[in-house]
Order: structure tokens, then sequence, then C-alpha cells
């Protein structure tokens, strides 16, 4: 029998199952085998270890299929594309998972001797193709959400180094963490962040409030200006991923009347925002 291999970041990939669905994936392929293939590479475990676990436990036969891959890059790439592929994720998941192929596609890139699936285009155009916009329109979100799911993945990383259990909790849903809280992470001290874990491994975590700016007594309002601007900036990733996807939908579409009322609504939103942060300027003026 061949000998395979569990590589531990590959693994820690992988949401973990509940215990109840666990349970019935082991009595089903107690009665009916393991129907699907486990997936290697270079003789490593990449896809199936749940019922790899359970094949090995009861001694079951199952069957392996070899993949090919240029590097670790790659591996971890396809990995996460199974996934969101095959799962109904949660939009924390869904985050992580573009955020790992992001770092994964940009340690491809630097590796200059190396080939992927897009060393072709660039021989041809001799330009490298932006990160964050091509997995954008991969994923039909923005750049921008593309960035931030970068730090995302980077903080949950390093919350999962600290404590896996904490990780794991933030991955199911468990813990609710906001993605700009996360992502605020990234610049943290690393005794902060195992703070972090260690309070969501326990149970206790709360998200703390920043304070707010305080004002002068010279009339000087950038505090409150500096308040007022951070809910806006995120209320504007927001209208910039509906645009985003709104453009995708209407793409191609011949009713012209159709696409300038809907870009008409999102021009109104920003309007709003802008009036209502004017608003809360003068008010401190």
């Amino acid at each position: 029998m061949q000998e395979i291999f569990i590589d531990e970041e590959f693994r820690s990939i992988l949401p973990a199952l509940d215990k109840e669905t666990y349970r019935l994936l082991e009595e089903n392929i107690m009665q009916n085998g393991c129907r699907d293939a486990i997936i290697l590479w270079e003789g490593i475990l990449i896809d199936g270890y749940n019922r790899y676990k359970i094949c090995t436990e009861h001694d079951i036969p199952f069957n392996t299929v070899e993949k090919t891959f240029g590097s670790r890059e790659e591996v971890l790439i396809w990995i996460v594309s199974n996934q969101i592929s095959r799962r109904n994720l949660q939009p924390i998941q869904l985050s992580y998972y573009r955020g790992l192929h992001y770092h994964a596609d940009k340690r491809l890139f630097r590796n200059e001797s190396g080939r992927n699936q897009f060393s072709e285009d660039l021989r041809h155009n001799d330009v490298k193709p932006h990160t964050a916009t091509r997995l954008a329109a991969q994923y039909r979100v923005s750049a921008r959400t593309i960035d931030r799911d970068a730090k995302v993945a980077e903080a949950i990383n390093s919350i999962g180094q600290a404590s896996p259990e904490a990780k794991s909790k933030i991955l199911s849903g468990e813990v609710k963490l906001d993605k700009k809280a996360l992502a605020g992470l990234v610049s943290a001290q690393k005794e902060d962040i195992e703070a972090v874990a260690t309070e969501i491994e326990r149970g206790i975590y709360k998200k703390k409030k920043p304070e707010a700016p305080v004002s002068s007594d010279t009339g000087d309002y950038s505090g409150s200006l500096y308040a007022g601007a951070g809910p806006l900036e995120h209320a504007i990733g927001g209208v910039a991923d509906g645009l985003h996807t709104a453009l995708r939908t209407y793409s191609g579409n011949s009713d012209m009347a159709e696409l300038k009322a809907a870009l008409r609504s999102y021009i109104d939103t920003l309007e709003g925002l802008y009036m209502s942060l004017c608003a809360g300027i003068r008010e401190v003026q």
C-alpha cells in the first residue's frame, strides 16, 4: 500500500467537520464503502482527510488519485479553489480562502524561474497583471475586497499559530469577528494576537471599540472628521462591491435605461453619504 503523508499546512486550510456531520460521514462510509478517491500530490494528502481517517480507523479500502503540480503554491490554490467550488461557505470562510489564494499567487509570481497557469500570458504580454485585480475578476468582487481578504487570511493564520482551536472557531462561525477587525490585527504585536487567540479559545473574546479621537480646545475638529470618515469609508466599500456586481450583471444588456437606473441608485447613495459627512463637519465647526 502506498505511504500517505499528512501536511499540516494543507490540512489546516480545511474547515473541520462538526461532530454530527463527521458521524454521518463515518456511518455512510462504513455502510457503503469509500466511493470518492483520496487525492494526493507526491504522496501528500491534499483532499479527503476525513475519509482517509475513517477508512484507516475501520480498515476500509479506498482508492487514491495522484495529481501533478509544479509547486506548493499551486497545490494550495487548487485546494482553495476546490473548497470554494464544492461547499456552501460562510462569508468569513470565503474571505479567508480568497486571501490565501492572493498570498499563494503573489509567491508564484515572485518565483521568476517557476511556471504556473499564468506563465504563457506573461511571456506574450510582458506585463504582470495586478494580482488583486485579476482575482477580483475571477471571484466577482472588487480589488479592494481582495486586498482586505489578504489581510484577513494573514490575521487568521497568525491567530492559528497561537491557537489552532481559536482559528477553527473563527472559520466555523462560532466566534464572530468582522473582517475589518481581523484586518487590523495584521499590524498588531505578537503578544496582542496571542491575547486575542486566548480569549477566543476561552470563549471570552469581545470586540474592543476604538477610542474616539478627542478634539482640542482650539477649535480643531479633525478628530470628529476622522471619526465620521471611518464609517463613510466602510460604506463606500460596500457600495463599490455592489456596483461591481451590478456592472457584471448588466454587461451586454441592450436595455441601457435599466443600466442607467441601477447606476443612478449607487450615485444617490454616495451623494447621501457625502451630505451626511458634510453635516457632521458643520456641527463641530
